[in-house]
């Protein structure tokens, strides 16, 4: 009975240990790993902002400036520029102003389908996102961070609440997502990170928009304005035929490149 005993214990001892080890990182942990993954892109003209996206940090290699930093936002933000605009990302944003440094474009897409930009900055402030390693899930819950309004960052959380099966013309395509976490604008480009494990999934590629009447019969007036819950997500298998294209191929590293799957 004694041996039995301790052999019960031993193995409680075991167990717990190993629980402990492969225990999934706490919501603090994730966030601490995730948070300086987001970053803001804004473009200026003689010195003035005019217009503000959201990012993501994709990868970093060693430079003698630090890090050479690749970051992704939407394609339109940096589309139809006349050359004279200048490009920053503002790092560490989530303490606070943020460290700003100059951006060059490496490679841009606005069509239909795919809306996506590469950015390249030098700075030693580069931490990348983790890309997802399976197949993003129907009803996943999920964080999106951005910076609305070309304001602060927000943090939003939600679930993948669609994934649209192949339309006419889109066989071979990777198939787009669509989650519920509210945004507006300023968020295209930003991260939608699985909440489980903090891996990247996506970029919020638009939203939903309704139009709303304003005035009377006589001098309508109309404005658009996001619809709750109809945020539109660029999928990773996406993102790698864009970066594949623009011969960037590996910056995502060896995450697989199976499609999204259902629950």
């Amino acid at each position: 009975m004694p041996r039995l005993a301790a052999g019960a214990l031993l193995l409680a001892v075991v167990t717990g240990c190993t629980t402990r080890r492969f225990a999934e990182p706490t919501r603090e942990q994730i966030l601490e790993a995730i948070l300086p993954s987001s970053v803001q892109v804004v473009l200026e003209r003689d010195g003035t902002r005019f217009r503000s996206a959201s990012g993501v940090v994709i990868a970093a290699r060693p430079s003698a400036q630090g890090s050479e930093c690749f970051v992704l936002t939407s394609g339109h933000t940096v589309n139809r520029l006349s050359g004279l605009e200048e490009i920053y990302v503002l790092f560490d944003r989530h303490r606070g102003a943020g460290t700003k440094v100059p951006a060059t474009v490496l490679a841009e897409r606005e069509t239909d389908r795919l809306d996506l930009a590469l950015l390249r900055a030098q700075t030693a402030r580069c931490v990348a996102a983790r890309p997802g390693l399976r197949p993003t899930a129907l009803g996943e819950a999920i964080w999106v961070i951005a910076f609305p309004w070309g304001r602060n960052m927000t943090l939003v959380s939600g679930i993948v609440s669609q994934i649209n099966p192949d339309g006419p013309g889109d066989k071979g395509l990777p198939p787009k997502l669509m989650v519920d976490a509210s945004v507006s604008y300023g968020a295209s480009g930003g991260g939608v990170y699985e909440m489980r494990t903090g891996s990247l999934i996506g970029l919020v590629e638009g939203y939903g928009t309704a139009r709303v009447t304003l005035g009377d019969a006589t001098s309508p007036r109309y404005i658009s304005v996001p619809v709750p819950g109809e945020t539109y997500v660029i999928p990773l298998a996406s993102i790698r035929q864009f970066l594949d294209e623009a011969g960037y191929a590996g910056l995502l590293g060896g995450a697989a490149r199976g499609q999204t799957a259902r629950r």
